[in-house]
């Protein structure tokens, strides 16, 4: 009897070393992982309301495995029963190298981001100089082609130079998703932000820019003249988008390296400023037959054809309804 107690009491120590030991190795495991540095989609978080922490886990952050993200949710959980913190919505600044501790700890605060700029695509130069002036002292011209339209955010006395250079950063990294695409085999990021900009200023929403893009590398396939009247637009006001009337026959003969009604080929650079969701429905490849299209001002949409016949009927069709 006595020598099944000794042995009950050996196997009873035996497991409470391994629990301890198992205890342990779990707390070493949470104490590592929420130290551990955060590999980040972004260094801004917009957390909306109602968000959860399991969708913020699993989108805004790349480097987890399947542990991390239950003992991070277990962490968030712990913290939230014993200590009654909750996430807040708004803009977050989160950084670089952050721990899923500061993570948390930035989540819990209030909104630390004091500043938003957003460039809205298809701006012209003059637009955008006008929305930093709100921000910004000794004002600088950014080019089109240096910069992606979205939205930012900056620190309280940031100076424009610093943002500036940020804002191109932002852009060469944006396009590093697209390496691999198959139209980089015949454009380089430059040509495609020159296609962008066309798309920004003759488009009207996803659908239609997706037409619009499938015509102009139809066009461009084929060495024909993109005719865009944007660019014409473009030209002849010297950017400023300021004609105040349609254009003529006259304006669509204007000698120009910007008109692609004169010249074949892309504009020498953009036209405008053009948006991330631009770039990422330029690199989709949409395909299509079209190569014409015009604007129906009833329908307020654009009709596209395949051949210029059936676009002559089309335009006439819509110009005999007026």
């Amino acid at each position: 009897m006595v020598l099944e107690v000794q042995i009950l009491l050996y196997y009873l120590k035996v497991f409470s070393i391994i629990i301890i030991i198992i205890f342990l190795i779990f707390f070493i495991n949470i104490y590592s992982s929420i130290n551990k540095k955060l590999l980040l989609n972004n260094e801004y978080l917009v957390v909306p309301k109602g968000e959860n922490i399991s969708n913020i886990i699993n989108t805004k952050i790349k480097n987890l495995n399947f542990l991390e993200i239950f003992i991070f949710k277990f962490y968030y959980n712990l913290n939230s029963y014993l200590f009654n913190k909750q996430l807040h919505y708004g803009d977050f600044y989160l950084g670089k190298n952050i721990t899923f501790h500061k993570f948390l700890e930035i989540l819990y605060e209030p909104s630390n981001i004091l500043n938003k700029i957003t460039i809205v695509e298809g701006w012209s130069k003059k637009e955008l100089e006008y929305e930093l002036s709100k921000h910004f002292t000794n004002i600088i011209e950014i080019p089109y082609n240096d910069i992606l339209a979205d939205t930012y955010f900056y620190e309280k006395d940031e100076n424009i130079n610093f943002f500036f250079n940020k804002l191109k950063k932002y852009k060469i990294n944006y396009f590093e998703k697209f390496k691999n695409n198959i139209l980089n085999e015949n454009y380089n990021n430059e040509e495609i932000m020159i296609i962008g900009s066309l798309i920004e200023k003759e488009g009207l929403d996803y659908y239609d820019k997706k037409n619009i893009s499938s015509v102009i590398f139809n066009r461009l396939k084929i060495n024909m003249r993109l005719q865009i009247d944007a660019s014409v637009l473009f030209a002849i006001t010297d950017g400023e988008y300021n004609l105040n009337r349609k254009l003529n026959l006259n304006d669509l003969k204007f000698k120009h390296p910007f008109n692609t009604y004169m010249n074949y080929g892309l504009p020498p650079k953009p036209i405008a400023y053009v948006g991330t969701k631009t770039i990422d429905l330029i690199y989709e490849n949409h395909k299509s037959d079209f190569l014409f299209y015009f604007f129906d001002n009833s329908l307020k949409k654009h009709i596209f054809s395949n051949d210029f016949e059936n676009h002559k009927k089309r335009l006439n069709e819509y110009r005999n309804q007026k």
